[in-house]
């Protein structure tokens, strides 16, 4: 069987399928390959609270309301962050504070299940006009002229003016081109759960630097409950892996102190890792062909920015497409490379702050740790720095 169509996604997380849904708005036909699922569909909601969240920034959030995704979200399970406590280490430990009200938004992220996201978008894609999805695993690439094919493991073959490779850090897509990589391993693992706080936390946001634990950040759920996202050195990590909940929880006491009381973890439950790496592909397109998401950037969750900057991708792939010369199709070389040049900034300006900051605060020399503290004391009693800094990282102009 030979699908043609004008859009293939090849991958199926929410970036690949907002794609999906935003072209199909824009009148596109579009093929959503994703890869055979056996497991059935989770119930939902959930018995509890997924410990895999995102902070979503002002253009997710514009992006799927334009969708008509948000207003599909479980909101009862969506919290806002209204402000955002950063903390530095040592005895002076410096600290960056920034709220909504100072930044002039009414707030500064929204924090979302990765279940409550892709629930509301497998919803969307049920009923949206011009997506045929199929399930299947691409094996061959091949790009001509005046389009791009994907053959499957069962002899059919996707082809479209358009085919964007939305899967993920390890892109099949990505490979096939043969774009090159630059990759780093932080030696860290990111170890995610959720915790029941004895206090309330105000839909506060907070974040502690330190040279020997690494990052820890605890994230604001609905009620009085925090999900923890710890960027911890491997052998850290591995202990924390093999300590139960409770023990993970008492840890924390240490960071989180008297304002949160003391922890619980969230029932049932669950505490995950998973290894945290840079990668910066050497190129973003190639003849007929997009990345987006984490095949096209992957960067430190330390400023939990991954997912945003994938909704940017999209956001900027509908765009410089629909703003396209009534001659040129989807895939044309010169669309493609508008694309990349919107991309190039934003990507390369949070890359760069993320692996700064990660390298700046994993030294536990004593002259860099004064430095780090003496900066974030700097940018928060500069006003004017520090909302235009937070207006880039919220997705907004100041």
């Amino acid at each position: 069987m030979h699908l043609r169509s004008d859009i293939c996604i090849i991958g199926n997380g929410a970036v690949g399928k907002t794609a999906a849904l935003g072209f199909a708005r824009a009148g596109h036909s579009v093929t959503l390959l994703a890869p055979p699922s056996p497991a059935p569909t989770p119930a939902w909601p959930p018995a509890g609270w997924d410990v895999r969240v995102y902070a979503l920034n002002h253009t997710a959030h514009g992006l799927l309301s334009s969708l008509r995704v948000w207003d599909a979200l479980d909101a009862a399970r969506v919290a806002p962050v209204d402000a955002m406590d950063v903390r530095g280490d040592g005895a002076a430990a410096g600290r960056l504070a920034f709220d909504a009200y100072g930044v002039r938004s009414g707030t500064l992220a929204w924090i979302v299940e990765d279940a409550n996201l892709n629930q509301a978008l497998d919803a969307a894609l049920r009923f949206a006009p011009g997506i045929r999805i199929v399930q299947g695993r691409a094996v061959a690439l091949d790009s001509a002229a005046e389009a791009a094919a994907v053959t499957l493991d069962n002899g059919d073959v996707l082809s479209a003016a358009l085919l964007v490779g939305a899967d993920g850090a390890q892109s099949w897509v990505r490979g096939q081109c043969d774009i090159g990589i630059d990759y780093r391993s932080y030696h860290q693992r990111g170890v995610v759960a959720n915790f029941e706080c004895e206090r309330p936390h105000h839909g506060v946001a907070c974040q502690w630097f330190t040279s020997s634990e690494g990052i820890v950040a605890l994230l604001p759920l609905p009620g009085q409950r925090v999900s923890l996202v710890w960027s911890a050195p491997e052998p850290l990590a591995e202990t924390l892996m093999r300590e139960s909940a409770h023990q993970l929880a008492a840890r924390l006491d240490m960071f989180a102190g008297p304002a949160l009381g003391a922890l619980q973890p969230v029932q049932p439950e669950e505490v995950k890792a998973f290894p945290l790496n840079l990668i910066r592909p050497h190129a973003i397109t190639a003849p007929r062909i997009a990345l987006i998401g984490d095949a096209a950037h992957v960067v430190h969750p330390l400023a939990g920015h991954g997912m945003n900057l994938g909704f940017g991708d999209v956001d900027s792939l509908l765009r410089v497409v629909a703003e396209r010369e009534p001659q040129r199709d989807p895939g044309d070389a010169r669309v493609l490379a508008r694309y990349a040049r919107s991309r190039k900034e934003e990507v390369l300006l949070m890359q760069l702050a993320t692996d700064g900051l990660e390298r700046l605060f994993g030294t536990d020399l004593e002259p860099l740790r004064v430095l780090r503290n003496a900066g974030l004391n700097l940018v928060n009693r500069l006003p004017f720095l520090k909302t235009r800094l937070a207006a880039h990282a919220l997705g907004k102009r100041a």
